[in-house]
């Protein structure tokens, strides 16, 4: 496949994700959930979806098991809104890059 339709197709999965996560009503998910990347396989089986919370990474690592229980239901969703013959395995990551980014802000901010 080229990449340019695994790129396509990565960016979708990524706008579907934020919509459905917004849907759901776990309490271990955070409204403040941020999806940061989504590495999509070549071959569209496998997606790793980095999250980040706006709370810190221990609120995001709390939110990943949350969104691990539940990706029975946010595959089920993808598919039906996405035009795919297949819908990848989806392993979700906490990420810590808003907090990063949020302290290199306030640096700046400093100087």
């Amino acid at each position: 496949m080229s990449s340019f339709k695994v790129g396509r197709m990565a960016e979708d999965i990524k706008r579907e994700l934020t919509a459905i996560f917004r849907e759901l009503k776990d309490p271990r998910i955070n409204g403040l959930l941020t999806v940061v990347r989504v590495d999509l396989s070549n071959d569209l089986s496998h997606c790793k979806v980095y999250v980040s919370c706006f709370e810190g990474i221990e609120k995001a690592k709390e939110s990943v098991k949350g969104l691990t229980s539940a990706s029975g239901f946010i595959k089920r969703e993808l598919f039906h809104r996405l035009p795919m013959r297949k819908c990848p395995d989806l392993k979700f990551i906490a990420d810590d890059s808003i907090a990063i980014s949020a302290e290199i802000n306030e640096k700046l901010r400093g100087l």
